[in-house]
C-alpha cells in the first residue's frame, strides 16, 4: 500500500516557486548596479510598503526584533521606564523592552483570541509606563480601538509588533496605521518573507522615523555621512532583499486570501475538539499560522507524526514563564498560562493543497 506523501508544516519552495523569473530579474538587475547596500530598491520597498500600510513613512532594518527596540529606542524609553505588553508573544517582544533598558510587564489575554486584552492593560498601567506594546499574533490584529481608548487616556503611545501580521486589518485600519509605530519582521517564513532576515517600521511620526533611521545608521547625520550625531547601530535592510520583498509585496493580498481559503476549510473539516483560535468580528485576519486548541495535544501531534505531518507550537511557554523573564513576572496570567498547554500550529501556506488540509483534518478525527 502506498504511504500518502507527507504534509509540510510549511514549504517555502511552493510559496516561491511562482515568483522564481521575477526574482532572477531582480537579482541580475541588482548585481548589475552593485549597491548591495543602499541600492534603490531599498528606497522603492520602504515607499512601496509604507503606502500599503497606510502609513506615511518606512525605514528598512535589519530583522524585526531591531525594529521593534529601535521604535522604543526612538520614543525615548530606557531605564527606569515600563512597558505594558502580553505574556503570549515570542521573546523577541520582550528582548527589544529589555534591550532598551525598560522593563516588560506582562499581562493576560482575552481568551477566545489569545491577543492582548486592554482591560488587563488598563489595570497594569502605572506611573512609569512609557508604552503598551500591542502583539498582532497568528495574523490578527489585537483590538486596537480597546487599546487606544487606553493609551489615549493615559497619555503613552501605542506600537505594534506586526511581525505576524502584514496585510491584517481591524476595523478597516492596516497593521501598522493604528499605532504610534509599527515594526514588521520580514524573516522567510512571514507573510511577506525575504531570503534570509530583514524588518522595518512604518509610521505617521516622520520626526521619530527620522531618529530612527539616523541610529540604524551608526547615528550617520543626514546631511553629512562623515558626521555621526549620535551614537547608532548598524541595522540596515540590504539591497537585494528589499528586490524581494518588493517583488512578492505585489502578490501579498492574494497569497493572504490563499491563506484565508484554507483555514476556512479546516475550520469546516476539523473534529470538534480540536477548535481554531477564535477571529474578532472587526478583525481581518491573514492567517500567518492557523492555531487551535486541543484537550490532548500529546495525542494530536503523535498522529500527525504517524501521518507524517508536520506541526508546530506558538508558543508552549509564556514569556512571564521563561527563565530570561522570570524576574519580572508580577501576577499569574491565566488565560495565557492555560492556552500554552493546548495550542497547537497545523500546516498552512499560500500554496497549500485543499487536498493537504483535508488530510490534516482526517488524521485528526482518528484521534
Amino acid at each position: 500500500m502506498t504511504r500518502p506523501a507527507p504534509v509540510p508544516f510549511l514549504d517555502l519552495g511552493a510559496v516561491n516557486a511562482p515568483l522564481r523569473d521575477a526574482l532572477d530579474v531582480a537579482w541580475k538587475t541588482v548585481l548589475g548596479h552593485g549597491r548591495f547596500v543602499g541600492g534603490p530598491e531599498v528606497a522603492a520597498f520602504e515607499d512601496d510598503f509604507a503606502a500599503y500600510c497606510g502609513t506615511d513613512h518606512c525605514v528598512g532594518v535589519a530583522n524585526g526584533t531591531d525594529a521593534l527596540e529601535l521604535v522604543l529606542d526612538g520614543l525615548g524609553i530606557g531605564p527606569g521606564d515600563e512597558v505594558v505588553l502580553p505574556a503570549n508573544t515570542f521573546v523577541a517582544t520582550a528582548e527589544a523592552v529589555r534591550a532598551v533598558g525598560a522593563r516588560p510587564r506582562f499581562v493576560d489575554v482575552r481568551p477566545d483570541t489569545l491577543l492582548v486584552d486592554p482591560d488587563a492593560v488598563a489595570a497594569a498601567i502605572g506611573p512609569r509606563t512609557a508604552a503598551v506594546v500591542a502583539v498582532h499574533l497568528f495574523g490578527q490584529m489585537a483590538d486596537v480601538d480597546g487599546l487606544l481608548a487606553v493609551t489615549d487616556r493615559h497619555g503613552v503611545p501605542l506600537v505594534e509588533d506586526a511581525a505576524q501580521a502584514h496585510g491584517a486589518r481591524y476595523a478597516g485600519r492596516r497593521a501598522g496605521g493604528a499605532g504610534r509605530a509599527a515594526a514588521f519582521s520580514f524573516y522567510p517564513g512571514k507573510n511577506l518573507g525575504a531570503f534570509g532576515d530583514g524588518g522595518a517600521v512604518v509610521s505617521d511620526d516622520a520626526e521619530l522615523v527620522a531618529r530612527i533611521r539616523r541610529t540604524a545608521d551608526h547615528g550617520r547625520s543626514a546631511t553629512s555621512r562623515h558626521h555621526h550625531d549620535v551614537s547608532g547601530r548598524n541595522s540596515r535592510l540590504d539591497t537585494l532583499q528589499a528586490a524581494v520583498l518588493g517583488i512578492k509585496l505585489g502578490g501579498l493580498d492574494a497569497a493572504n486570501a490563499r491563506r484565508v481559503e484554507a483555514v476556512e476549510r479546516y475550520r469546516e473539516q476539523l473534529p470538534d475538539w480540536c477548535a481554531p483560535v477564535a477571529q474578532d468580528p472587526l478583525a481581518e485576519s491573514v492567517h500567518h499560522l492557523a492555531v487551535v486548541r486541543v484537550p490532548d495535544r500529546a495525542a494530536a501531534v503523535a498522529a500527525l507524526d504517524a501521518g507524517g505531518i508536520g506541526w508546530g507550537v506558538h508558543y508552549p511557554v509564556p514569556c512571564h514563564l521563561q527563565p530570561a523573564f522570570a524576574e519580572f513576572a508580577d501576577d499569574p496570567c491565566p488565560v495565557a498560562e492555560r492556552a500554552a498547554g493546548e495550542i497547537l500550529s497545523l500546516p498552512l501556506f499560500p500554496g497549500i493543497a485543499p487536498a493537504q488540509v483535508d488530510r490534516v483534518c482526517s488524521v485528526l478525527a482518528g484521534v
